[in-house]
């Protein structure tokens, strides 16, 4: 009677086993002998099922091996106890964006559309114009954003239907400006704010790339390439940042680009400030770091800082074959560019 027992046993459990098995074929053999005890309500012990299990998986020795008719559920003999594998990392690689350009590199930083000054843009264009420059970056904050940004409004200036359709205008008007060279536009702290808006006001379809915001101010179509990311923009060796990239924690004692400078230890050239600026400093070799901060190309009295000590301007930086520099540093005052 007990020999029968245990026939009916054997059967009734053995289906279990490879169902188990098959099912999670990873797991150490006890978590699977846990599973098949379960599954049989007790009608088998532990012991009996890590042997079951075992033997399903080709653990039981050379000669069970041959033995076995389920060779498919075969894996190699791994030191006993639960495995763990490093998980995969969802760490984006972050490298710079190379304008890839020999030649002379417009810089227009802060514009801030649609609180522009007319006449600084205006100059600052027609200045690029006549360097026939063989590229344009607009290096971040050329749109505002302001209704949609997280500061205190003015309820009577919050349309963003209104100052969305300016920076788009403003974007077609660059672009028939410069209609034949590459123009790079990349992301300051206030395009980041359409960003964070999306996430916050309709997280279900932020990631669809219609809502992507090159296709919302229409790059695409102008042959616009937008840089996101907060990634560093690279005019051969000079690396190119908006600003806003370093956090808060660190002031300018002496000017922005010196501030530039004791955060960073590496020559840059950045707007964000606005300010035209320059610091040098060599270190014990005679090796130079230069850092450059260029004005803006906005209102200089806004509401939120109508006292300041901005100023208009941009820069020029001329690109050779090896890859090293210059930067000329342009001011605009009273309508006119001088070099700083």
């Amino acid at each position: 009677m007990a020999q029968a027992r245990n026939v009916l046993q054997r059967d009734a459990i053995t289906p279990i086993v490879l169902r188990v098995v098959e099912a999670h074929p990873d797991a150490p053999a006890r978590t699977l002998a846990r599973r098949v005890v379960e599954e049989a309500n007790g009608a088998i012990t532990l012991e009996q099922a890590r042997t079951r299990v075992r033997k399903a998986l080709g653990l039981c020795g050379e000669a069970k091996r041959k033995e076995s008719k389920v060779k498919h559920l075969y894996r190699e003999p791994r030191p006993a106890g639960q495995r763990y594998e490093m998980p995969p990392s969802q760490a984006e690689p972050w490298l710079p964006f190379d304008l890839g350009i020999v030649g002379r590199v417009g810089i227009l930083s802060d514009i801030h559309v649609p609180y522009h000054d007319e006449t600084a843009l205006k100059a600052a264009v027609a200045h690029l114009q006549a360097e026939k420059v063989d590229a344009l970056l607009l290096n971040g904050d050329w749109a505002d954003f302001y209704s949609i940004s997280r500061h205190e409004k003015n309820p009577r200036l919050r349309n963003f239907r209104n100052e969305l359709a300016a920076v788009r205008t403003f974007l077609k008007w660059i672009r028939q400006e410069f209609p034949d060279i590459p123009i790079t536009a990349k992301t300051g702290n206030h395009e980041e704010r359409y960003e964070k808006w999306l996430y916050e006001h309709a997280p279900e379809i932020s990631d669809d790339p219609i809502m992507g915001l090159d296709n919302w101010c229409g790059l695409p179509a102008l042959d616009i390439t937008l840089v996101k990311d907060k990634r560093i923009i690279l005019a051969g060796q000079l690396p190119i940042l908006h600003g806003h990239e370093k956090g808060n924690g660190i002031s300018s004692p002496v000017n922005q680009a010196r501030g530039a400078f004791m955060r960073l230890h590496h020559t840059v050239l950045e707007g964000h400030g606005p300010r035209t600026s320059t610091h040098s400093e060599p270190d014990m070799m005679g090796r130079e770091t230069v850092c450059f901060s260029t004005g803006c190309l906005c209102d200089l009295r806004p509401a939120y800082a109508v006292l300041n000590k901005w100023n208009h301007g941009f820069a020029v930086v001329t690109v050779h074959a090896d890859r090293s520099f210059d930067v000329s540093n342009m001011r605009i005052m009273a309508g006119k560019v001088r070099q700083s």
